[in-house]
């Protein structure tokens, strides 16, 4: 590499001193004179660190080793630090020698890694990667030999199987995330698997003992300057209990000592701890027992007031330091942005495992595919990033110094703003502070609370009436002031809450969350239509998620969030109710963009594929939980979009219908995959080939005909084309048969199982053949003579609304075939209406008749079961004639095939499909206003008179 940009003159008087250094050490080792095609280089680096002079000057035949094994113009691959530091240190015998053995890697390595840096040969990443496995080596081959040293001495920690175990080393900080610097400390814990004591020698050790005495061993080789100086500062203040604490703990101490008295700054630590050293396998292990309390398995909203904390310790520390001249801990600093990312991984980590990552960058990427800040911000902060930590590890090659301040020396600011690729130290000036108040700029936008917003509107009053401080009168006066109809009502139902029992068991946090957000709710409540309505169906969804207050503070913390709830609860009862029993579902309303916006057909694939590969394939809770939290967050969405206007009755069935399909198609699969790994594969044909899985999922009723609501259950039919025999390719077969009958069984359990998140849906299987009493999964040929020989005219009429939903391509074609044959065979006209009518007869007398001028949608004279059993009269009396009628599975394109076959006359197929969907129309609203599904007579006779006689004319 030629460098051809020219140093600055000031730096000059300086670099030919430690040039004629060097040269006089080369000349004294016999080395001769440094090549004229690297002295270029060398003039670089030496004008940019000190500390690379002096090492070269000291180690003249390090450096000419350096550049003659091509070291210093190569990356190292993958481990070879660990290959290159075992073979230097392996001969070793004590603690003396292997400190500098140590200490002699580490003055080579730091001279390779940072002369890589400054000459451009590494990128930042490069550097910090390297930096990170050179560090990682360290400890762990220092423990790996102290262990085997301790064991001869000590005797051997074994697990309770006798398995020997070996100390788990948890990196955190920059190491963890593999993004050290130049001259970092390092920040470690150390743990152990299980209590015990040492076997092999006759003076055995607890196992606290000789884990204790093993790392007070690899301190004193690190930290012992007497031995050649500092390895790495090594840094345990993160440990439980901190510096008072115990030096290790066993996994069960540590994982009681977090889940009982973990703090949120812990938390915030272990987010970037990763295993370096030891036992990796059990220290993984660790790790995932610690996930619970790191990243919370739900939205941790709760969280925000220790945070907010947090970032005002950060800026009373800069203020009370005066760190304005520091990279790392100043306004705009390395800390500042590595918080941005940090806070949305404690808040939201526990449900989007995107985010549990490392490394910042990708933090800020993540944050930005996930929708939660935009493009812009994350390249601010990204750039700014890089940019400082670039400078940090200029700022420390320089004298190998772990420092983050601005050199004060002229000499040395213009020697860094060189090494920066700025022409003075007034550009380089220019252009960090642009970045750092750009940082600063996003990381004092983070966590804006109500209190830090300081709104216009003076909220006193409405808190005094809500905390019962203001005579009733005054409280009365003040919610009729705010918009309150009933102000006197309003006001007894807010003393009821305050003084309610659940109220009082709330933590003091907990009162002290529910009490900022009161006088908000009041208030924003009062400015719309119908106020004293909707403060009541807040006021229960309050109460049902009062005791969670991550919840409250999610409400609080965000106004947008707030005004949503408000204008949903104007619009339905039914969402808040909603909401109610599924109070995660809360965090939607964050993004009004998403909430009125539900996703395709495609993006519900997506997006449940998404989220089910970040759960381990063993964790079916947890599989469990997701599909219900997918579910229940998408049915939100299409509430929403529906109460707001922007989808019609047709289009909201069929996204519910096609969100029901994504779970059923998904919950198959993981069924499938289940038992397959368990018992191995069935045997099934169809038509002679071998199947796919032999299994299709059929869908009657509301799903069936496309036509679902927001409480429907699913009517649902397995088949399956299995032929007798074991499965194959496992130990454990099973008769084909028995496998599909489990797979059915698996699927109904993950539909109707209730997990922490509810549960996905309620599943009716009764129109099965032979209803309860018939086998769970049929043979789809069995299914066939049974459609054909056995099954009733009311199971024919079932079908008309089936359809293949999920499952192997050949059984879907199978039974549109095997449906297409049942419905078009030839019946008696009169035959078919008395048992049509005689059906409708039961259900009728089934049913609760509604009291006098009062109608009932569903089972009313001319209302939609008449409707239905009309449309599906006509399509099985007419089908054998005209085949095309049992293409469509819903009613309104049936009725539409049925007048292009001129079965009925247009006029008639206008009218029942225009009183089909009114009325379906009503039972959706009356269903979101969470009303029974009665309306006057008057309001609908003029349309349920008309297929009344339409009834009457053909039945």
């Amino acid at each position: 590499m030629r460098m051809t940009k020219k140093l600055p003159k000031e730096l000059l008087e300086d670099l030919e001193m430690r040039l004629g250094a060097y040269d006089r050490s080369c000349k004294e080792a016999g080395l001769g004179q440094v090549d004229e095609t690297i002295r270029p280089e060398v003039m670089r680096v030496f004008a940019f660190s000190r500390f690379i002079a002096q090492s070269a000057a000291a180690h003249p035949k390090m450096v000419d080793e350096l550049i003659k094994s091509g070291d210093l113009y190569r990356e190292y691959a993958v481990d070879e630090h660990v290959t290159s530091l075992r073979r230097s240190i392996r001969d070793m015998k004590d603690e003396q020698a292997l400190g500098k053995a140590l200490r002699g890697y580490r003055n080579r390595e730091m001279v390779r890694i940072a002369w890589r840096d400054l000459v451009g040969r590494a990128d930042l990443f490069q550097t910090m990667k390297e930096l990170s496995a050179f560090a990682e080596a360290c400890v762990d081959e220092t423990f790996s030999l102290l262990h085997q040293w301790h064991c001869k001495e000590f005797g051997t920690p074994t697990n309770s199987d006798g398995t020997p175990q070996k100390i788990v080393v948890i990196a955190m900080g920059k190491l963890g995330a593999e993004e050290l610097n130049f001259s970092s400390d390092i920040d470690l814990m150390f743990a152990y698997p299980e209590a015990g004591e040492t076997i092999g020698l006759e003076n055995s050790l607890t196992h606290e003992e000789f884990f204790t005495g093993l790392s007070r061993r690899f301190l004193r080789v690190f930290s012992d300057a007497g031995i050649g100086g500092l390895l790495f500062r090594v840094d345990l203040r993160l440990r439980p209990f901190g510096e008072n604490g115990p030096l290790i703990m066993s996994f069960n101490a540590m994982e009681d000592y977090y889940q009982t008295q973990g703090r949120e700054w812990e938390r915030y630590a272990l987010i970037k701890a990763r295993i370096i050293a030891g036992d990796r396998k059990a220290g993984d292990m660790l790790l995932e027992r610690l996930t619970p309390f790191i990243y919370r398995r739900y939205l941790d909203y709760g969280v925000y007031e220790s945070i907010r904390e947090m970032k005002k310790k950060i800026a009373l520390e800069i203020e009370r330091k005066r760190l304005t001249e520091n990279i790392k801990l100043g306004q705009g600093g390395i800390r500042e942005v590595e918080f941005f990312g940090q806070i949305f991984q404690l808040i939201r980590g526990g449900v989007e495992p995107g985010l549990r990552q490392r490394p910042i960058l990708k933090v800020l990427t993540s944050l930005v595919a996930e929708g939660y800040i935009p493009d812009h911000v994350c390249n601010e902060l990204s750039s700014a990033y890089q940019f400082l930590r670039k400078t940090e590890n200029r700022l420390q090659e320089y004298d190998d110094q772990q420092t983050h301040d601005l050199p004060r020396n002229p000499l040395e600011r213009i020697s860094l703003a060189a090494s920066m690729g700025f022409g003075d130290w007034e550009s380089f000036e220019e252009e960090l502070r642009r970045h750092m108040n750009n940082v600063h700029l996003h990381f004092n936008e983070l966590l804006v609370g109500t209190d830090e917003v300081g709104g216009e509107n003076d909220r006193d009053a409405l808190d005094a009436v809500w905390k019962g401080l203001s005579e009733k009168e005054v409280s009365e006066e003040v919610l009729g002031g705010a918009g309150y109809e009933n102000p006197s009502d309003i006001n007894l139902i807010l003393e009821t809450m305050r003084n309610d029992a659940e109220m009082g068991m709330l933590s003091s946090e907990g009162r002290d969350r529910l009490d900022k957000l009161m006088p908000l709710l009041l208030e924003k409540v009062g400015l719309v239509d119908q106020p004293d309505q909707i403060l009541k169906r807040i006021l229960d969804l309050i109460k049902a998620i009062e005791k969670r207050t991550c919840y409250i503070s999610l409400l609080l913390e965000n106004p947008d969030a707030l005004t949503q709830l408000v204008t949903l609860a104007g619009a339905s009862p039914w969402i808040i109710s909603f909401l109610s029993r599924y109070p995660l579902l809360l965090d939607e309303l964050l993004d009004s963009r998403r909430l009125y916006t539900p996703p395709t057909r495609e993006e519900l694939t997506e997006s449940l594929l998404i989220r089910l590969e970040r759960v381990p394939k063993s964790d079916l809770e947890l599989q469990m939980e997701e599909l219900n939290i997918f579910k229940h967050a998408n049915i939100l969405h299409v509430a929403a979009a529906d109460v707001a206007g922007a989808f019609r009755l047709m289009k909201v069935s069929d996204y519910l219908s096609e969100l029901a399909e994504t779970v059923l198609e998904k919950v198959l699969e993981l069924s499938w995959e289940h038992l397959v790994e368990k018992y191995g594969r069935p045997l099934c044909y169809m038509a002679h080939k071998r199947c796919e899985k032999g299994f299709v999922v059929v869908a009657l009723g509301k799903l069936g005909g496309l036509e679902l609501g927001y409480g429907s259950d699913l009517d649902l039919v397995f088949l399956h084309a299995g032929k007798p025999g074991p499965t194959d390719g496992s130990d454990d077969s099973i008769e084909t048969p028995q496998f599909y009958a489990r797979l059915g069984q698996r699927i109904i359990h993950l539909l109707t199982t209730h997990t922490a998140v509810g549960k996905l849906y309620d599943i009716d299987m009764r129109l099965r053949p032979s209803g309860h009493s018939g086998t769970l999964v049929s043979n789809i040929e069995a299914y066939a003579d049974y459609m054909r020989e056995e099954a009733w005219t009311w199971e024919h009429q079932a079908l008309v609304r089936g359809r293949a939903v999920c499952g192997d391509n050949a059984l879907v074609e199978r039974f549109e075939t095997i449906r297409k044959e049942v419905l078009c065979r030839p019946r008696d006209k009169k035959t078919l209406a008395e048992e049509i009518l005689s059906m409708r007869d039961r259900m009728r007398r089934e049913s609760r008749s509604p009291k006098s001028g009062d109608f009932d949608i569903k089972q009313g004279r001319g209302g939609i079961i008449d409707i239905e059993f009309l449309i599906q009269y006509f399509i099985l009396l007419h089908a054998v004639n005209y085949p095309e009628l049992v293409r469509w599975s819903d009613n309104v394109r049936q009725i539409e095939t049925l007048a292009d076959a001129e079965i009925i006359d247009p006029s008639t197929a206008r009218l029942l499909k225009e009183v089909y969907l009114a009325l379906r129309k009503e039972v959706h609203r009356l269903n979101l206003q969470q009303k029974p599904l009665i309306i006057p007579v008057e309001n609908i006779s003029h349309l349920t008179d008309k297929t009344a006689r339409i009834w009457d004319q053909y039945l």
